[in-house]
């Protein structure tokens, strides 16, 4: 008799352990790749603003026109850090996570990465750490 109510709060913790729960939503990772638009093959047609950017001062660090420059990928992620992504050795950054975009870009067949995030422009990134 004694052992009655122990099985019968046993049955009713097995049972509500036992439901399903759905995942958590809007949780944040390290880093969050996530394309926002296919290749387009000039910086402003449907490029986000921040790729307009990237692509004019590549244009102005290589002395290209800007017509030459191709942004092959724009991609939504959310950098681990302050240093967005673009680590350098013996820097200190802010540790929290921050929005950005990693925004690849083409000129005469090589490829070059600017990372943008918080309230920073993009910047070329020429050793990416994530």
């Amino acid at each position: 008799m004694r052992r009655l109510p122990l099985l019968l709060v046993t049955s009713v913790l097995v049972a509500a352990c036992g439901g399903t729960t759905d995942p958590p939503s809007g949780e944040e990772t390290a880093v969050d790749p996530s394309p926002s638009s296919s290749p387009s093959s000039s910086p402003s047609s449907g490029a986000p603003a921040d790729a307009v950017r990237a692509a004019d001062d590549l244009a102005a660090t290589l002395d290209v026109g800007v017509d030459e420059v191709e942004v092959v990928s724009t991609e939504e992620v959310t950098w681990r850090d302050g240093s967005r992504g673009c680590a350098k050795p013996g820097e200190m950054y802010t540790q929290a996570l921050v929005d950005g975009l990693r925004i690849t870009l083409r000129v005469g067949g090589r490829t070059y990465e600017y990372h943008s995030g918080g309230s920073q422009p993009p910047a070329l990134c020429e050793k990416p750490t994530e």
